[in-house]
């Protein structure tokens, strides 16, 4: 790693911030560490589906948080391959989510995570397989112009 570069773990928290998509759901960012990171979400009547539950979509998105800064916390750029997604319980307005992704393997190309959703209960929501490419380019230091 470059000593002079900036620290990768908070460029990504300032860019998480920063980003429209998770200002938009309210994605708050708990933690990121090397191969590691939480974010929580409240659900509210805007993330809710036809039956009033969590849309799978915002779960999703969810998970997706915490899946893109675990797998970028290393400094590399890393964009999704594949994920596969298993929801065992549905939420509610009110409740308070928390996704925790952890890397499993890493490789200079690949890498693979674990992401779980819990409510503040601890009750399993949903569970994630994830796996990334790591390109050779670093991490954006800027939100992109549009």
């Amino acid at each position: 790693m470059d000593h002079n570069a900036p620290n990768p773990i908070s460029t990504l928290r300032r860019l998480a911030s920063q980003e429209p998509f998770a200002r938009l759901l309210k994605l708050d960012v708990i933690e990121i560490r090397p191969g590691s990171a939480r974010v929580q979400m409240k659900v509210d009547f805007s993330k809710l589906n036809i039956h009033g539950i969590t849309h799978g979509g915002a779960l999703f998105a969810l998970v997706d948080e915490a899946f893109e800064l675990a797998s970028n916390s290393h400094g590399q750029m890393a964009v999704a391959l594949n994920m596969n997604i298993s929801f065992f319980a549905p939420t509610r307005p009110g409740d308070t989510l928390v996704a925790e992704a952890t890397e499993l393997n890493r490789t200079p190309r690949t890498a693979t995570y674990q992401i779980h959703v819990e409510n503040s209960q601890g009750e399993k929501i949903c569970t994630c397989m994830a796996l990334v490419y790591r390109k050779k380019a670093p991490i954006p230091s800027e939100m992109p112009v549009t």
